[in-house]
């Protein structure tokens, strides 16, 4: 069932409440995103978080469930959305789902990329034995930088967040994306950690970390620095969130997706997409740094050197993956306008190549 009223206080609260008692996709914590629908199982002992688009319900992750019921719920969200004439892709899914659905001729396999990961106190030892990361953590310091854990609340009313914010959104080569990767974080900070780089009192960084319950673990979906931020802000950053964490027993730490690093994902990645779509994520990765650098965000996350590349999924519940497919994914992260996202990115690219950028 899904309640009529999806982005109500009750409705979140409940999601929230199934999040914290079930949630292992490390986007868990991010169906609680403003913009994402709530659906429920009939039971109330699952979630899943999604966005209607293009006649498919773009899930975000995987269904948030007690691990023996989730190939049932699954199919029970398939099933409700199949009434209302609507299609399912489950994009950010992990190991969980792909194992279900491994093997099922009616759902399709595309894979996205890899996550890295640790145990914090894994990320301690490697940086702390890493010379170019310890440089990079020196050199920021030198440079009068310092990382603080403010409290949430202070921190969702903290302005210099906001500006820092800002100011980093407008070096983007597109408008902000929402959905997985919603850049507004700071007023519903709830139970997420910031880290705050400040020098000479004035804000130059942050990171936001959510947490992941079933693994008791945490996902860095935010680091920033703004212009001003010296050289090895957020590595710092990074290390000092990593370091807390650790601390405070965590034994799972992601950076989230690096977008189309497929063969970081190694043989339990594989999944072959249709030839229209490996021409097009070709293309992507070849050129795309024009708008997103996926080569430079995939070359960054493995300097911290990960203890594993996990593979990620989209899973579409028909045989094949489509254009339709392709279209309501991208409608996803530009809130229904990849259209008018995507000519505001080629403009911003073709002032950046004359250097007007």
């Amino acid at each position: 069932m899904m309640l009529p009223l999806h982005h109500c206080a009750s409705s979140r609260a409940e999601a929230r409440r199934l999040v914290l008692a079930h949630g292992w996709n490390a986007t868990t914590y991010q169906i609680l995103n403003p913009g994402i629908s709530h659906w429920f199982s009939s039971r109330g002992d699952a979630v899943v978080g999604y966005v209607a688009r293009a006649g498919v319900r773009v899930v975000a992750g995987a269904p948030v469930a007690p691990e023996q019921r989730l190939g049932d719920v699954a199919r029970e969200f398939e099933a409700d959305a199949g009434s209302q004439g609507a299609r399912v892709c489950y994009f950010g899914a992990e190991a969980r789902l792909e194992r279900y659905f491994a093997g099922h001729r009616d759902h399709a396999f595309v894979l996205l990329g890899a996550q890295p990961s640790w145990h914090p106190a894994e990320w301690v030892e490697r940086t702390t034995a890493h010379p170019s990361l310890r440089a990079q953590f020196t050199r920021a310091r030198h440079k009068g930088v310092e990382v603080t854990e403010p409290d949430p609340v202070e921190a969702e009313r903290d302005p210099d967040l906001a500006r820092c914010l800002a100011r980093w959104l407008k070096t983007r080569g597109l408008p902000p994306l929402h959905f997985l990767i919603e850049p507004e974080t700071l007023t519903n900070l709830g139970d997420r950690r910031v880290f705050v780089a400040r020098r000479n009192g004035a804000t130059v960084g942050f990171a936001v970390a959510s947490v992941i319950p079933a693994r008791n673990g945490w996902l860095i979906e935010q680091f920033i620095r703004s212009p001003d931020g010296p050289n090895g802000t957020v590595e710092l950053l990074l290390d000092t969130a990593a370091r807390s964490l650790a601390r405070g027993g965590a034994e799972y730490l992601s950076l989230g997706l690096a977008p189309l690093a497929v063969s970081r994902a190694g043989p339990e990645g594989s999944a072959t997409p249709p030839l229209w779509l490996r021409l097009m994520l070709g293309w992507m990765r070849a050129h795309g740094r024009r708008f997103y650098n996926f080569r430079g965000l995939e070359a960054f996350k493995a300097k911290f050197e990960p203890m594993r590349w996990e593979p990620v999924y989209a899973i579409r519940n028909e045989p094949e993956i489509t254009p339709r497919t392709a279209y309501a994914l991208a409608s996803a992260f530009t809130g229904g306008a990849p259209l008018r996202t995507a000519v505001r990115g080629l403009g911003w690219a073709a002032l950046r190549e004359m250097g007007l950028r």
